[in-house]
């Protein structure tokens, strides 16, 4: 006869196995949806790459603002309300993005991602960034929103109230260059709340710009999303793999137990 605890000890191994064995199919599962996701984001950004260029006007439809897609704005900038993003590394380097309304026309404006500079240390002295008060024409690709950092403090909701209280703009702004020791620093901004602490009114968009008319210092590498999809393919196929390994100890659990059962 077969000892009771043995037969505690089988079932409780055959639980065990089973239950790793459906973690391990599901994680594969998770990982083939990681890379379908990939694999659309890849489309949307191709899609929004080889759309013709877009020029930016007020009241435009909505329906044509698609991510990635060329885009071209003429206006004045708004260089009292610009806004500095925080935590924004490039190659290695601490640094910031410049954020400033770009006006085009008496009402409506466009956000403009305008670049990188370096986080300014201790003492050393920033160098102010030119900022063109005649009418400029921005080159760029669109983006959704701001890209965005991950708060652990932050929701959604109030990502943009970091801004000051009774904050109402650039102090002590000098034409033709905004010096960044004036401007707050956010970990991150949300363009509807950003478009209420200033009373402008903003098209659904944000432009990350490539090219202006002058030579303002900034660099101009935006961030990507990620869509190696073969890397998910490729961990699927692991957690697919311990999945046949962990099925494959199930089943000579069970072979062991039946051949005890038969054994006199």
């Amino acid at each position: 006869m077969t000892k009771p605890a043995s037969n505690r000890l089988t079932w409780i191994a055959l639980i065990l196995l089973g239950a790793v064995a459906v973690i391990c199919l599901l994680l594969g599962r998770w990982q083939l949806e990681r890379a379908e996701q990939r694999r659309e984001i890849a489309a949307t950004l191709e899609a929004g790459r080889r759309a013709a260029p877009l020029t930016l006007r007020p009241g435009m439809p909505v329906i044509g603002l698609q991510a990635w897609r060329p885009a071209t704005a003429e206006g004045q900038w708004r260089p009292e309300w610009s806004v500095l993003l925080d935590n924004r590394n490039l190659d290695g380097r601490p640094g910031l993005w410049l954020v400033t309304p770009l006006m085009l026309d008496q009402e409506t404006a466009v956000l403009v991602l305008r670049g990188w500079l370096e986080r300014p240390i201790a003492n050393r002295p920033v160098a102010r960034v030119p900022t063109e008060i005649s009418t400029v024409r921005i080159e760029g690709e669109l983006a959704l929103r701001v890209p965005r950092l991950f708060e652990l403090w932050t929701s959604e909701a109030n990502a943009g109230a970091s801004l000051p209280q009774g904050w109402k703009g650039m102090t002590q702004p000098v034409e033709g260059e905004i010096d960044p020791v004036l401007l707050p620093r956010l970990q991150n901004l949300d363009l509807d709340l950003y478009a209420q602490r200033t009373g402008l009114k903003f098209l659904p968009v944000v432009l990350m710009q490539h090219s202006g008319s002058v030579d303002d210092g900034l660099k101009r590498v935006w961030p990507e999303p990620s869509v190696d999809s073969d890397k998910n393919v490729g961990y699927a196929m692991q957690w697919f793999g311990f999945a046949g390994i962990v099925l494959i100890a199930f089943l000579v659990v069970v072979w062991r137990h039946v051949r005890r059962r038969q054994s006199p």
